[in-house]
């Protein structure tokens, strides 16, 4: 039986009209259509050209359109029907990319949980989203350190084989529910954020267009699908017509190597990552002959890794990029404009808007912080279940024209993220609303922090948080992992005359590593948790 959707919401009911015309190589404009048809319009297109690699070898995008078909079809032979949530626990890689389009052209709704999971966070997404079904294989459910409590079907991916009749991709609208996304979780359970079958179109559309990305490319896929930027870099290399490197090693010099021998001509990371990967000499030592673009988001990069990875790969264009899962992609900077301002996160993306407001929803004069309000067609649905929520971030436009009547068109995100715009309309990010510190009477952003000490070049990897403190309001602690070379003297001594004392941490720990949430972000709750060698600063 085909389970009833719970939205109370009728704001994300909507049917949306995308106007942009992005001119794309090798991509189709944005269509309120079925997005599994990425996928079937680049089998047409690129039939014998590799869709993904991994491990040595390659499918072919008319093997991977026939197993995402033979997927679909046993889903719907499995009773999956239209809307219903279907969960994919598989590794990254050929067989979780056809089951991500084969759950579209069943027109059910994808939920893909990460692999690296475990029991209790996976049950958590299969309840909350109220998957029917989850395709997985038993050596990845093996690999689990008890059995799973669910009530979803469970569909054995390893033992679907192609047979019956073709599946073809089930009409569905723009305004259609294609996804179900869930957070982080760095601080509690994941909240689910629904995408549309418009937005991903939109995402595929608009970022394909501005790396200029064609047949010829070869995007590294080191993130895990079941993050927005991971699951990007799908969707633009079947978008495009090139071909998804797939790298599952967690060891930087792996992924620098099989970036080398696989001639990979795109490679994404988030901050973290890239502090790893910048420690690797293949990277740093030796151009890679076949990048051309290398592409951040998910958190903001200092400008001193800027400078670093400009100087490791001088041949390959990066591009800051913002996004968050409530919208996708948001902004991004040309990579023309690095030299003028390496701390920018850019401008909206075409097709998009972005507004810095004051708190009274008035916007902000340039060089004011504000918060990021953002409009545009990779605004996504909605909280799964969650109407309060919802209706807190997701909200009317406050500068539609008075007296106009509201529309989805102007429906906004507001993102929680504290901004500033500088007179020719380029942003700079100052930190989350939930994270600024509030020391000695100033409101202090993290990032401001962090980029001095990377500067020093005392530190590999870094965290910035603040702790609760009778007299200053707040303390400023920072967490390190030095450089091979890095002396924390030498760190303090350096903050000590680049920052104001209010700004100083007045507590830094040192760690061996920083812990690692499944997105490759900096997990915060163990960053604070796990056991350190704490140093007092100058500050203290």
């Amino acid at each position: 039986m085909v389970r009833s959707l719970q939205y109370r919401d009728k704001a994300i009911h909507r049917e949306c009209s995308l106007s942009i015309d992005v001119g794309a190589p090798g991509v189709s404009p944005p269509s309120p259509r079925n997005a599994a048809l990425l996928l079937w319009d680049s089998a047409g297109r690129h039939g014998d050209r590799p869709a993904v690699v991994e491990r040595g070898s390659a499918v072919t995008y008319t093997a991977l359109r026939e197993r995402a078909a033979a997927i679909g079809a046993a889903l719907r032979a499995a009773g999956v029907g239209a809307d219903d949530r279907v969960a994919i626990l598989l590794e990254r890689g050929r067989d979780a990319a056809a089951a991500y389009f084969g759950t579209l052209a069943a027109g059910a709704i994808a939920v893909v949980a990460n692999e690296t999971l475990r029991p209790r966070q996976i049950e958590h997404v299969l309840a909350h989203s109220g998957a029917r079904c989850l395709i997985t294989t038993g050596d990845v459910l093996a690999r689990q350190p008890r059995r799973l409590s669910t009530a979803a079907g469970v569909l054995d991916a390893s033992e679907i084989r192609p047979g019956g009749e073709p599946l073809a991709p089930v009409h569905r609208l723009g305004s259609d529910m294609a996804q179900i996304v869930y957070t982080s979780g760095s601080t509690g359970l994941p909240k689910g954020v629904v995408v549309s079958h418009a937005n991903l179109w939109a995402l595929t559309s608009v970022v394909v267009s501005y790396l200029g990305l064609t047949d010829v490319d070869r995007l590294a896929s080191l993130l895990p699908f079941s993050f927005v930027y991971g699951v990007g870099q799908l969707l633009c290399a079947v978008g495009a017509g090139a071909a998804l490197v797939v790298e599952r090693s967690p060891l930087p010099q792996q992924m620098i190597e099989s970036v080398r021998t696989e001639g990979v001509t795109v490679l994404a990371a988030v901050p973290p990552l890239w502090n790893r990967l910048l420690r690797v000499p293949a990277l740093v030592e030796a151009p890679l002959p076949r990048l051309r673009v290398m592409t951040n988001a998910g958190g903001h990069l200092p400008v001193e890794t800027v400078r670093a990875l400009r100087r490791a790969q001088p041949g390959a264009q990066l591009y800051l990029m913002y996004g968050l899962t409530e919208a996708l992609r948001c902004t991004y900077l040309p990579p023309a404009e690095l030299d003028r301002r390496p701390d920018s996160m850019g401008r909206a993306i075409p097709g998009g808007e972005a507004y810095v407001l004051l708190e009274d929803g008035t916007p902000a004069p340039p060089g004011e912080i504000g918060e990021l309000v953002y409009r545009g067609p990779t605004v996504t649905l909605g909280y799964w279940n969650d109407p309060e929520v919802t209706a807190r971030v997701f909200r009317p436009n406050p500068l539609r024209p008075s007296g106009a009547p509201p529309s989805d068109a102007d429906r906004v995100v507001f993102s929680g993220d504290l901004v500033r715009r500088d007179d020719e309309g380029f942003l700079y990010f100052v930190g989350r609303r939930d994270r600024i510190i509030k020391t000695m009477g100033y409101r202090v952003g993290p990032d401001e922090i962090l980029g001095v000490l990377y500067a020093s070049g005392e530190v590999a990897d870094a965290e910035v948080v603040g702790e609760p403190d009778e007299a200053r309001g707040e303390r400023i602690v920072a967490y390190v992992v030095l450089a091979e070379q890095g002396s924390l003297e030498r760190l303090q001594a350096y903050y000590g005359r680049e920052l104001p004392r209010y700004l100083q941490p007045a507590r830094v720990e040192v760690r061996a590593a920083l812990p690692l949430l499944a997105s490759g972000k900096h997990d915060l709750e163990a960053v604070r948790s796990a056991p350190g060698t704490p140093f007092p600063s100058q500050a203290e």
